[in-house]
């Protein structure tokens, strides 16, 4: 059986690394976030300025840890459906 509180912690630390690396190579080169929505989103939208505040990192970091965990929850039910 997974140990769900474990995964739980271990996906927030992931999804928080991932978050600070990705804002932070936003802040350093702008012009990324263009190119990751054209080649990885398979889009281009006109995205505006970039909005880099403490109070954006602090909620999209929130956002996305709960969002994260939200996932590893929907897994674990899932999972432990199927295992029975």
């Amino acid at each position: 059986m997974t140990d769900t509180k474990q995964v739980y912690k271990v996906v927030s630390l992931w999804i928080s690394i991932v978050y600070v690396v990705c804002f932070g190579g936003v802040a350093l080169f702008p012009e990324i976030r263009a190119w990751f929505m054209e080649y990885a989103l398979h889009n281009r939208v006109d995205i505006g300025a970039n909005v880099m505040t403490v109070t954006t990192f602090i909620t999209g970091i929130v956002i996305w840890n709960v969002i994260a965990i939200l996932a590893v929850w929907l897994y674990a039910v899932i999972n432990n459906y199927f295992n029975k």
